[in-house]
């Protein structure tokens, strides 16, 4: 049985990226005390010059990060922010909406490009891009009309089975909106969630312990000239227990529609227990 717990979903990404590197760095070599915390300051640390729209990290490893920018491309650092270095300025997009590592294999890093996190002044990408050697070179591998994505998701086991969360551009109808899988590393692509043109996907949770459950989160959102028009009727969360091949609208214990964007996580210690 899944669990559903629903809350508005508003996060300082730079916020919540400074406040990681910093406690990781302290707490590197060993246990910090909790009265440490209460005289914590927080500071900025970088990348300079850009809003983050993505952060990842590798499992075991506390001082190295990748960011993404709004308009920034990406971002490295291997010592807990003191430096950091540009691994994505001979691309054709530099806005980034989504960053992964592989689990089983921290050499793969996809980007998905365009901010999914709309205001007035964001870029739209050109679909989504793979490195396969840690961020050093990268690899345009297709979906080049999805405009946004808010989320790449990769099974722990397989690296060539990826997930992508496409919003769209939003200025109006289109086709490349939902969930897209791919099986052979982005060779090929499948649209294997499609609700409408105006509804994309915003999020992408992938049970960890079993890749076959997924939950996508769907977003009816059109940028207009005079403003914004976010929520609708097929807005909302949407099950997979296939591996992505058939997917189920979830309605039990959850908001009535019109519903906007949808943010997902799946609980590390219960992957019965998911927050929307």
């Amino acid at each position: 049985m899944h669990i559903f717990v629903t809350a508005e979903r508003s996060k300082n990404l730079m916020f919540l990226f400074s406040t990681i590197i910093i406690l990781v760095s302290f707490s590197f070599a060993q246990t910090i005390a909790p009265e440490v915390y209460q005289n914590l300051e927080y500071r900025y640390i970088g990348p300079p010059g850009n809003r983050t729209s993505a952060v990842v990290s590798i499992p075991g490893d506390p001082l190295t990060y990748y960011v993404g920018g709004s308009s920034g491309g990406v971002w490295r650092t291997e010592d807990g922010g003191r430096n950091w270095e540009p691994l994505f300025d001979d691309q054709q997009a530099q806005s980034i909406g989504a960053l992964a590592i592989a689990p089983s294999d921290p050499h793969v890093i996809w980007a998905g490009t365009g901010e999914a996190f709309i205001r007035s002044n964001v870029s739209i990408g050109n679909g989504v891009y793979k490195s396969t050697d840690g961020g050093k070179t990268w690899k345009h591998m297709g979906l080049e009309k999805t405009g946004r994505i808010g989320r790449v998701a990769i099974d722990p086991r397989d690296p060539d089975i990826v997930f992508v969360a496409a919003v769209g551009h939003g200025y109006g109808p289109q086709k490349e909106r939902g969930v897209f899988r791919t099986t052979d590393g982005g060779k090929t692509w499948k649209h294997v969630l499609f609700v409408d043109e105006n509804t994309g996907c915003f999020e992408i949770a992938m049970n960890m312990d079993n890749p076959r459950i997924l939950f996508a989160g769907m977003w009816p959102v059109v940028i207009r000239t005079w403003g914004r028009e976010s929520g609708g009727p097929n807005g909302g969360v949407w099950r997979s227990t296939d591996g992505g091949s058939t997917w189920e609208r979830l309605e039990k214990g959850l908001p009535k529609p019109p519903l906007g964007k949808v943010g997902l996580a799946i609980a590390p210690t219960n992957p019965d227990v998911v927050y929307a």
